[in-house]
């Protein structure tokens, strides 16, 4: 796929005042060379989309869901090189940037099928008596213009989480993706630019800025943005929502999610997901299985299904098919995640399996006993591993994995529908998946965390709702 030098910037694609390489992470090679954008260039970006706000918010449904479509079928149509490409940028196993692509197609078809959805109700007035001889209803209004910021784990994914429902929502939308990885990502911008102009709307109903911490503050704290959209860390989470009061923020950030393994639970279904959950994407997922609370009935046999697996989690190029871990994102996350290793061994937990690098891969690690205040318990590691805790009973569980800061999702296995419900009940957190994977998400359902992990929820038809405001129209005929 080819497309313009430049940022698109406006309707057409605006000089960039710098590039910079994007490197593959498994082994440092560049494979690229990205533009970059600046404060200027993100401010021009807002003024743009806010000289166009009034025309987004007027065009027709079925303009938005023939956009939203075709984007779908373009992205489904250009998915080999798609993959491709996140494999070099992210240095992420083929087998989930595959998954990653896959999702993204759902997602704009997702969000197509939701402007359908997009309505308001009428409002009996007169349950008071102020209200007699009244007609009230409500309908759902754009919010105006949308700041997205994604994250390098899944570029193209969260960027279309961020986009699709602005485009559906009648939003101009200006995306900011992770500095990292921004090649894919403008691959999906240049795609949908393509359509909007198709369709006879301005290109600039979706742009793009690259850059650094400056130009994310220039985009969050402009005065013409209406929402902002954010993907990633607690910390920048919490410090963009700070910068972006009074405007209206979606937060989808970290977790260090947990799946506990109650008595009677099929072990071997348990150890399964400990294996596929924690260490898929390289272990870069916020809902990948980091903390494993197992009963101690059961705790030693989990524990020994997990390891009698680990040899088999294949280590090393993410272009082979077979490759599940691979290098993390940049040699910084590869030794914070060793040095939280060996603090936590230094500590007092004990080393199953892995521990170790090899070359720029972390070597899939099981701990064991890990103390609770450890970052490896207590923090998200994104990385290849997983922390193992026994406790007396169910309570002790729960009450073990509601203590953390963090409530994005949890997974429970049992074969009681009573513990299920209980679960679902107690445990705090967006999502509680029962006899699966934390990591499981379905696009079309509401995603997104309580207490650090965040606030908002994502989702084509929960994300469109955050970027609508109702508006209240009473008449007296």
């Amino acid at each position: 796929m080819t497309y313009p030098e430049g940022l698109p910037v406006g309707d057409g694609w605006a000089p960039a005042p710098g590039t910079a390489a994007v490197t593959f992470p498994y082994d440092g090679t560049e494979i690229g060379r990205a533009p970059v954008g600046d404060a200027a260039l993100a401010r021009r970006a807002v003024e743009h989309a806010d000289a166009l706000r009034k025309r987004v918010g007027a065009l027709p449904a079925h303009t938005r869901r023939q956009v939203l479509a075709g984007v779908a079928q373009d992205l489904a149509d250009a998915l080999p090189g798609l993959v491709d490409l996140l494999v070099l940028e992210t240095g992420k196993p083929r087998v989930d940037c595959d998954v990653e692509m896959r999702r993204a197609v759902a997602t704009w078809q997702a969000a197509a099928d939701e402007v359908a959805h997009l309505h308001g109700e009428t409002v009996p007035l007169d349950i008071q008596p102020s209200g007699e001889g009244l007609f009230g209803f409500w309908t759902r209004r754009p919010i105006g213009i949308v700041v997205g910021i994604a994250g390098f784990n899944y570029p193209v994914l969260l960027a279309s989480h961020k986009i699709a429902p602005a485009v559906a929502a009648g939003c101009p939308v200006i995306i900011k993706p992770a500095p990292a990885t921004p090649l894919a990502t403008l691959r999906l911008v240049h795609l949908v630019r393509e359509r909007l102009a198709a369709a006879g709307v301005p290109a600039g109903t979706v742009q793009l800025v690259t850059g650094d911490a400056e130009v994310g503050r220039a985009l969050v704290t402009h005065p013409r943005v209406a929402a902002v959209s954010f993907t990633g860390s607690a910390a920048v989470g919490h410090r963009i929502a700070r910068d972006a009061a009074p405007r209206r923020t979606v937060l989808e950030l970290g977790s260090n999610a947990a799946l506990v393994v109650a008595a009677d639970a099929d072990l071997a279904a348990a150890a399964d997901a400990v294996v596929r959950g924690g260490y898929y994407a390289s272990g870069q997922a916020c809902i990948s299985v980091q903390r494993v609370v197992a009963v101690d009935a059961v705790a030693d046999e989990l524990e020994k299904r997990i390891a009698e697996r680990l040899p088999d989690v294949s280590v090393g190029d993410p272009r082979d098919a077979a490759t599940r871990v691979s290098a993390l994102i940049d040699e910084a996350a590869t030794e914070r995640v060793v040095d939280w290793i060996a603090r936590a061994r230094a500590a007092g937990a004990r080393l199953v399996h892995g521990g170790i690098r090899t070359g720029r891969c972390v070597v899939p690690t099981l701990l064991a006993g890990v103390p609770e205040d450890e970052p490896a318990w207590a923090e998200e590691i994104f990385g290849p591993v997983v922390c193992l805790r026994a406790v007396p009973d169910l309570t002790a569980a729960y009450d073990l994995v509601n203590a953390g800061r963090y409530g994005l999702h949890a997974a429970v296995f049992t074969r009681a529908l009573d513990t299920a419900f209980r679960a679902v009940e107690e445990l705090e957190a967006g999502g509680v998946v029962i006899n699966e994977v934390p990591g499981y998400r379905s696009d079309i359902a509401p995603y997104g965390g309580v207490k650090d992990s965040g606030s908002g929820r994502e989702g084509p038809r929960f994300a469109i709702e955050e970027l609508t405001v109702t508006r209240m129209a009473v008449v007296r005929p």
